[in-house]
This record gives C-alpha cells, sequence and structure tokens, in this order.
C-alpha cells in the first residue's frame, strides 16, 4: 500500500509506456531538417472585454473572463481558431512529426499482458491485444493456468466514445459482480454500472455523477460508493442495493466541509469498510464491519488540524494506522479496533527523521517498509517473530523501487518490487523474504534495438538562492553528449502537492536522447523527494521556492554546460504547469522554449471561486485569498497577475474542453496575455484537445500524437534562427 501526500494510492497494477521492437532509431543530435516553413500563419487574437475585481484594496483587471464560457460560440470559435493556428504553424513539421509518432508507437509493446495479482481465489491481470487502443481486463480462477475470463474489454465499450476511461473496478466477495465507473467526457462525472461475470449481463440501473470509489459488503448484493457535488469534489457516501433504484439508496455520511473530500475503501483483507476524508493536510476515518451491511460508521480518530492518518486491518484485534502523529516524515501504529483514539495508537515503526516513510506491506511474519531517503526508496524488511530487519540491495546507487504483495494471503514470505531507471526499463521481480532470493519475472519491452549501454544518467545536487542543495536526474546518449553547452535539453518538474518526481524510465525520452538531448527532471521544493519538510517548504507562503528552486536548477545546468540557455526547454503539466508560468514570467531569457501542459494560471481568480472543482480543497496547499497575507502571497507569483512586457521563449500550452481540474480557459486565457505582452517574435502557441479533459487522450496510441507535436515543436525551435 502506497501512501502519496496523504491520499491513499491502491495500486492493483502499475501501468508503464510497453514497446515492441520495430524500428532503429539511427537520428543524432538534432539533424531533422524541417522544410522550408510556409507563410507564417497569424496568431488568433481574442476580443477584449474588461472585467475588473476589486480585492483587498487592489484592483485587478481581466480583458479574457469572457474566454470562461465554453456555452458561448465565440469561445469555441476562438479555440478551434488556436487549433487551426497550430497546425499551420507547425505544418511544416508533419513529416517530422509522423516520424516521431511512429518512433513513439514502435516502442509500445502491442501484445502486452501485466503480471498478475491473486485476490480472493483469482488471479487478475491486464492485457493489451494488437493495434487496439484500450485494455482488456481480465482473470483466472485459481491458477494462472486456467481459462482466461475477459472481466472487461475497454475497446468494446470505448466504441463510439472520442474519449473513454474505467474507474474503479470492485468485485464482490463471491466473484461474481464487478461495479465499475466510466467516464466518457474527461470530465470525472462517472457513471456507475454493475455486470454480472457469471451471466455476460449488466443489473439495470445506473448510478449518476460518482467518483469511482466502491466497496462490497460480505452479502454480495450492498454496495458502497461515493458521488460528486456540482465542483465534483466526492463528498457523499452512499448505500446501494443491487437491483433497486438507486433514488432510495440510503445516505451514509456526507462531508459538509468543502475543504475536504471524501473515498470509501475496503481494508486489506476486506474485514472492514473504511470511510476517509481528507484536506491536503488533515484526515478523519471511519470504519463498518463488511460483514454487517445495516451497521453504522464508526469514527476512529476525530479530525485535528495537520494529523494525517489511514486505518488498515489485517489479523488480531488491531487496526494498523499509517500517521504523522508527532512524525512528520510519517510512522505505522496500531491500535485495538475496541478502542482506536489517538491515545491508544501504539508505535510499530517509529519516524525516521532522515526518511519519509511512504509505503508497508504487513504480513503474519513480516513487516515490509519503504522510505525514501535523499530521493531513493530504502526498503527494510522486518522479522515480527524475532524484531531481527534487513535492507533489500538493489545494487545501485540510482534507481526506482517500489515494493508491492502478488496475493491477498497474510500468510506469504515473498513480495514483489518493480525496479528501474532513467535508462533501465521497468523490471518486476519476486522476492523471498526468507531466503533473500530474488528472480525476474517480466521485464518491459522497448522496441528499437533500444540498448541501455548507449545511455548515461547522473544524479547531481544544484545551489538553491537559499542555499539548500536540489537534486536533479539526468540522462543522455552518450555518444551524443558533449559537455560544453552544446546539447539541447529537456527539464521537467512538477513539484506540488508532496507528489514525488521519481526517475523512472520513459521510453518516449529515447525519441529526444537519440537526437542529442538531454533529459532532466528537477526534484524541487513541492514535491516529498527529500521528506515530509520538502513539501512544506513548497506550499503556501513558502510557495516560491518551488520556482526558484527550478530556476536555480536551469541555471546550474547551464552553469555546469550540460546545456545553454538557448537550447534549453522547460516542460511541466498541471501544477507543473503554473510552475512553467511562473518561470517564464521570473526569467523568460533562461529558456529556449516552455511547453506548460494543461496548466494552471490564473490563481487568484480561480482560488476566490468557490463553485470551481479544486478550489476549496486546495487552500491547504496554495492559501485561501480571502486572508490578506495569502492573497498578497500568491498576487506575487501568480502567473496570470505578472505577465509584463518582454520577449518571450517560443510557448506551446495544452488544455482539455472537458478539463475539471485545470479549466481550459485558464491556458486560453493565459496565452492571449503572453502575444499582448510579447516584444519577440517567437510563437506562442494553444492547444486544446476539444473531446477530453485533463488527461488528454485515453487511447495509448492517440496519446503519442501530443507527444510527436511536443517533440517537433522543440525540434523546429532549435533549427529556427
Amino acid at each position: 500500500m502506497y501512501f502519496s501526500n496523504g491520499f491513499v494510492i491502491k495500486q492493483l497494477y502499475r501501468p508503464y509506456i510497453l514497446t515492441v521492437a520495430i524500428l532503429f532509431l539511427s537520428f543524432i543530435s538534432c539533424k531533422d531538417k524541417p522544410d522550408v516553413k510556409a507563410d507564417q500563419a497569424v496568431e488568433p487574437r481574442a476580443k477584449k472585454i474588461a472585467d475588473t475585481f476589486r480585492e483587498h484594496g487592489k484592483e485587478r483587471i481581466d480583458f479574457y473572463k469572457w474566454l470562461s464560457n465554453p456555452d458561448d460560440s465565440a469561445v469555441i470559435q476562438q479555440l478551434e481558431a488556436e487549433n487551426n493556428y497550430v497546425e499551420q504553424y507547425l505544418k511544416h513539421t508533419a513529416a517530422l512529426q509522423d516520424t516521431i509518432y511512429n518512433e513513439l508507437v514502435s516502442r509500445i509493446e502491442q501484445d502486452y499482458t501485466s503480471l498478475p495479482e491473486k485476490s480472493n481465489g483469482y488471479w487478475y491481470y491486464t492485457r493489451y491485444e494488437q493495434g487496439k487502443q484500450y485494455p482488456l481486463y481480465c482473470r483466472k480462477k485459481e491458477t494462472t493456468a486456467a481459462p482466461e475470463e475477459i472481466i472487461l474489454n475497454v475497446n468494446d465499450l470505448a466504441e463510439g466514445y472520442e474519449f473513454y476511461s474505467v474507474y474503479g473496478r470492485e468485485i464482490s466477495r463471491d466473484n461474481q459482480w464487478l461495479a465499475y465507473a466510466e467516464d466518457t467526457t474527461g470530465g470525472r462525472q462517472c457513471r456507475g454500472q454493475f455486470f454480472n461475470l457469471k451471466t455476460q449481463t449488466y443489473s439495470p440501473e445506473k448510478l449518476a455523477d460518482i467518483s469511482g470509489d466502491f466497496a462490497w459488503s460480505d452479502d454480495n448484493k450492498t454496495i458502497y460508493y461515493v458521488t460528486n457535488d456540482h465542483t465534483v469534489r466526492p463528498c457523499k457516501v452512499w448505500k446501494h442495493v443491487l437491483g433497486t433504484d438507486p433514488g432510495r439508496d440510503q445516505l451514509l455520511y456526507t462531508e459538509t466541509d468543502s475543504t475536504f473530500n471524501v473515498s470509501v475503501s475496503a481494508s486489506q483483507n476486506h474485514k472492514f469498510i473504511f470511510i476517509i476524508s481528507g484536506s491536503t493536510n488533515t484526515t478523519e476515518a471511519r470504519y463498518l464491519p463488511a460483514d454487517n451491511p445495516d451497521a453504522a460508521p464508526v469514527l476512529i480518530q476525530q479530525r485535528k488540524k495537520d494529523l494525517l492518518y489511514y486505518p488498515d486491518y489485517f489479523d488480531g484485534d488491531q487496526f494498523v494506522i499509517f500517521n504523522n502523529d508527532k512524525a512528520k516524515n510519517f510512522k505505522l501504529s496500531q491500535t485495538p479496533v475496541a478502542s482506536t483514539g489517538i491515545n491508544s495508537w501504539k508505535d510499530i515503526v517509529p519516524v525516521q527523521d532522515s526518511g519519509l516513510l511512504v509505503s508497508f506491506e504487513m504480513f503474519r511474519d513480516y513487516l515490509v517498509i519503504q522510505h525514501t531517503v535523499k530521493g531513493l526508496a530504502v526498503v527494510t524488511v522486518m522479522n515480527r517473530k524475532d524484531n531481527s530487519s534487513y535492507k533489500i540491495d538493489f545494487g545501485e546507487q540510482s534507481y526506482v523501487a517500489y515494493v508491492e504483495s502478488a496475493t491477498d494471503q497474510f500468510d506469504q514470505d515473498s513480495i514483489r518490487y518493480s525496479y528501474t531507471s532513467l535508462t533501465t526499463p521497468s523490471s518486476d521481480y519476486t522476492f523471498n523474504l526468507s531466503t533473500k532470493e530474488k528472480k525476474l519475472l517480466k521485464q518491459q519491452k522497448v522496441g528499437g534495438n533500444y540498448d541501455a549501454s548507449l545511455y548515461q544518467t547522473e544524479r547531481i545536487w544544484a545551489p538553491a538562492t537559499d542555499g539548500v542543495l536540489v537534486p536533479v536526474s539526468l540522462v543522455y546518449r552518450k555518444n551524443l553528449f558533449k559537455k560544453d553547452g552544446s546539447n539541447p535539453m529537456l527539464l521537467y518538474a512538477y513539484g506540488s502537492y508532496g507528489y514525488s518526481t521519481d526517475a523512472d524510465f520513459d521510453a518516449s525520452v529515447i525519441s529526444l536522447l537519440d537526437r542529442g538531448f538531454v533529459y532532466a527532471i528537477a526534484h524541487i521544493r513541492g514535491g516529498q523527494e527529500m521528506g515530509r519538510y520538502w513539501y512544506e517548504d513548497g506550499r503556501q507562503l513558502k510557495k516560491k521556492n518551488t520556482f526558484t528552486d527550478f530556476i536555480d536548477c536551469a541555471a546550474f545546468l547551464e552553469k555546469e554546460k550540460y546545456t545553454s540557455a538557448d537550447r534549453m526547454f522547460a516542460n511541466g503539466g498541471s501544477a507543473g504547469g503554473m510552475l512553467m508560468g511562473a518561470i517564464t514570467n521570473l526569467r523568460p531569457e533562461l529558456f529556449k522554449g516552455i511547453l506548460a501542459e494543461v496548466p494552471w494560471m490564473d490563481v487568484i481568480t480561480d482560488m476566490y471561486n468557490p463553485n470551481l472543482p479544486l478550489t476549496t480543497l486546495e487552500y491547504e496547499e496554495w492559501g485561501d485569498p480571502h486572508d490578506d497575507a495569502f492573497y498578497s502571497y500568491m498576487l506575487s507569483w501568480s502567473p496570470y497577475d505578472n505577465i509584463k512586457p518582454t520577449k518571450f521563449p517560443a510557448i506551446l500550452a495544452t488544455g482539455g474542453l472537458n478539463d475539471t481540474q485545470v479549466p481550459y480557459y485558464s491556458p486560453a486565457k493565459w496565452v492571449q496575455k503572453i502575444r499582448d505582452n510579447n516584444t519577440g517574435d517567437a510563437p506562442v502557441l494553444f492547444k486544446c484537445n476539444m473531446g477530453a479533459g485533463h488527461g488528454g487522450a485515453s487511447g495509448r496510441f492517440e496519446r503519442q500524437k501530443l507527444t510527436a507535436l511536443k517533440y517537433a515543436f522543440m525540434i523546429d525551435q532549435l533549427n529556427s534562427k
């Protein structure tokens, strides 16, 4: 079980980019010469209508607020004009885009099957078929040699939809009913379906506006689920009985605090159902016995500001609690089911000041815990019988590892771990906790005759403005790299919500490395690579550390001649896209180009609007602008509010019309204001997906088209005057 900034991520499977051998890349440096450019396309300038905001004695004027109404036909026309402009501006790179797209697709393992994981008597796995965009979810009874049962063929379900995604697959304890949520717009307002795996028929009722969280009761007909409000905030937990009208479902819990959302899930062994309310830095949990569908939720520990805790149950009469009570880097405790208050919590894995506790797997005889220490995974195996322990040796100094259980059997003595690096494709091992034997089960297949020995990784430390050292991970092709500033670079970062950016393998980056690019990840504050304090130093009134860290990393990379300012591109998405806006304002001359994907730019206006998705949930991340201290600080860095006349680098921004996390108009407005203030002639492009949301296209091949466009954009800029 993994924990990320307080939100539980149960990794039933880990989707990696998977590839096959089709094409060898013979391209070097940046020698893909584009055709002669056609006549320059004309930027689609939007009309200006002044909207005035008066806040805390200050006045702000927004000339592009009108773009926030998707029901206005003029808005749709503007977005279509933006897409046409991108197409026309990059028309001369069409052949290059096709070449890169074919490379990207060639690295995807067409016929792919994941490693199976056992649950309640069945082995579950995911597979893809040749040429198909979407997965098939499958299982086999008892042994992996049993006949295959296809649970869902998402290719069939997605037919007729521009966007289709399945969330929250949960199977009843008798293994007959599958509950799942489907999103057909990318807007995260899902519809719930109930499919009988024995009869291959659907129950007639549908659940509306759900989050995708499900948990089954032991009676195999009662299921718990969560609905969203109009801001797509999961806020209500319901109890539904199969075959009945959802309009008569019983409401079990309502989260009335708009800064919290709610989730529902089963314990590791399905003995309990947990209802967890959470904000960025505070949680509150309740439980119900899974064998009593008439039971009312029981509070475990009342919410306390800045207390994050997550319960689970494995055996005996104790809950296991992952928590940060007097433990900034988190610890593991246990408490009697009959007496769950915080005063009853007893530590079983104390806090480590040197490392952040991120995950654990508990078994009858062993406890496996994973910490992040200076950005690297440290996995400790503890013997619960004699209290002895040892650390798993991964054999390298720079790597990424994830530990997980392969079955739901409490008495097992082995685990799986996935190991990867910037040059090592994802490799899944089984590891015996008693004998310490490891065995490679599966390695990601990479097409194009990929040879890891051709590439080099480095981990360097860049000094930040305040003296803190920021880790940077790099990879490049050895024979194309010269430490003289001549190599182009793509520098990526995220830096928010305590989300750590792991330096794992990304097959798509090979298309850049084989053209002489250096790919780098700046592990800036706002993530948790260096511990919980790394996150605390990059949020609310310390948020500017995130931006200055990125700039300091970029400047250091230039100083050390890994690249130069006229060959460096910056990339980030969502909150990382907001980072792109901030660094563009602060040091536009430091970058050749900016790739801002679904970027959140108009911070003040959005944080003042409680009717937008995520706004109230994120006061603990950015601050509440109704408070003058937070308002003044946010106003000092908000990307949209700090655009000034200057020579901007080349910009490619993206968005999704159905995005409910970062509305399309955030990048749409930003590019207009950038154009108004651009004293240079570098292009400012905005591509809006008119049929998807925050995650972009849903098909595994379709997604590669945007990547090909981004890469072609950078290469084209390197070849421009």
